[in-house]
């Protein structure tokens, strides 16, 4: 097989991979950044990183773990190197206010923001097993735990979840 052959070959392997896990890698980039933007991003960072090493991926069935796995590491990077904005709340335009006040969902915005309060130890696997269908074992797997922490992390992130909507809900029937 001649050079155009083969890299012709590896560009239809990584378009069908980024074809079937896109999708899935924006998710979990969109959770573990809590951006949309910030996703976007992670996303083209990993894509390029997936192609680059795209060689060492042997097993065709690893390609969703493999692809996660990058993403994850890319995401750390992301933040490891960028110093984040803040914004003095108080120099806000009228406009600008408005923005922050829009919420077009209460109970899912109340819910997102339950999960996004959640530890970074406690909302991953709870997104990877809810929002992605991952097992016990997979999630595992992806961050280098055994499945008893795993179990035991889903489980505190649900606990947490709830005291929190359940706070939630006092507080606002309180102020009723």
């Amino acid at each position: 097989m001649n050079s155009s052959d083969a890299g012709a070959t590896r560009r239809r392997r990584f378009d069908e991979l980024v074809g079937v896990f896109h999708q899935d890698m924006y998710l979990y980039a969109a959770w573990l950044s809590r951006d949309r933007t910030v996703a976007e991003d992670v996303v083209q960072e990993s894509l390029l990183r997936a192609w680059k090493s795209l060689d060492s991926l042997r097993d065709a069935s690893a390609a969703k773990h493999w692809l996660l796995t990058i993403v994850r590491r890319e995401n750390a990077r992301h933040f490891e190197r960028r110093r984040l904005e803040t914004v003095d709340v108080d120099n806000l335009t009228p406009s600008q206010e408005a923005l922050l006040a829009d919420q077009p969902n209460q109970e899912l915005d109340d819910m997102r923001e339950a999960i996004y309060r959640l530890d970074d130890d406690y909302r991953e696997p709870l997104v990877l097993q809810v929002l992605m269908g991952y097992s016990t074992n997979e999630i595992g797997e992806l961050m280098g735990l055994k499945q008893g922490a795993v179990l035991t992390r889903l489980h505190r992130a649900r606990l947490k979840l709830r005291e929190d909507i359940e706070d939630e809900l006092a507080s606002g029937q309180k102020q009723s």
